[in-house]
């Protein structure tokens, strides 16, 4: 019986690894989207470091940001999509007929979605090394428990938003329009020091934001970022447990 589970599981996973690979929007969204982007405003506001930037290198501060633009474009844009799309053309009750349990599916997805994850980021720093060098890592653990609690986060938060949503293209227009305002307020936009006070009142709870200070703080060297790390916990926990229990329905 657990070999026949594992086979299922995995089955799933290279399915959907050739099919994610063939993805426009994965294309755009998840690989593209984040290097482009971090170029082009890592260009703009140089590599001298300024106090506006907690006086770091602000190319640094943008390369260090832009792995988290990653993990939410897996979880609010590539994920929702494609789980819609699968609900919406009755793939899920093809895969029930043919004996997938419903488990090896929410698994795959997890599978996938943090594989995706490791290449968009090894690709990301991949490109950022040449053109501004990478920052050197001040608190290891910290930021590598931030990541790992933040792709497992957004990829569940992903499943369920997947679940939920009835189509492609409200999954599409609700992660495109949770993912932008995240990106702006909490990771790839200005630095918070040009922000209003409203703006970074209400960017501060943002679970993009948790993870981005969480990752940025401790690999800048700027603190340890305690607070964000403890939300982000708690935010991936609650994500996880009520994604596994609609994955499972």
């Amino acid at each position: 019986m657990s070999r026949a589970m594992n086979t299922a599981a995995g089955r799933l996973i290279r399915a959907e690894l050739k099919l994610m690979t063939r993805d426009p929007l994965v294309l755009t969204f998840v690989f593209a989207f984040p290097v482009v982007t971090m170029l082009i405003i890592g260009g703009a506001f140089g590599t001298t470091p300024t106090p506006g930037f907690d006086n770091t290198n602000p190319a640094h501060w943008y390369v260090a940001s832009y792995l988290t633009v990653v993990i939410a474009a897996v979880g609010l844009v590539m994920l929702p999509v494609h789980l819609a799309s699968y609900r919406e053309r009755g793939v899920l009750r093809r895969f029930a007929a043919a004996g997938f349990p419903r488990w090896s599916f929410a698994i795959a997805q997890l599978v996938v979605g943090l594989l995706t994850t490791a290449v968009a980021c090894a690709l990301l720093l991949a490109v950022a090394a040449p053109v501004y060098g990478l920052p050197a890592l001040h608190d290891g653990w910290r930021v590598g428990v931030a990541l790992a609690f933040g792709a497992v986060g957004f990829v569940s938060l992903g499943v369920l938003l997947g679940t939920v949503l009835p189509s492609a293209r409200s999954a599409q227009a609700v992660g495109l329009l949770l993912f932008f305002p995240s990106f702006l307020l909490g990771a790839g936009g200005p630095p918070p020091h040009v922000m209003g006070s409203v703006v970074r009142h209400i960017a501060g709870p943002l679970p993009l934001t948790l993870l981005t200070n969480a990752v940025r703080g401790p690999w800048l060297g700027l603190g340890p970022a305690t607070g964000s790390l403890l939300g982000l916990v708690l935010l991936t926990v609650a994500c996880t447990a009520v994604a596994a229990r609609r994955a499972v329905l």
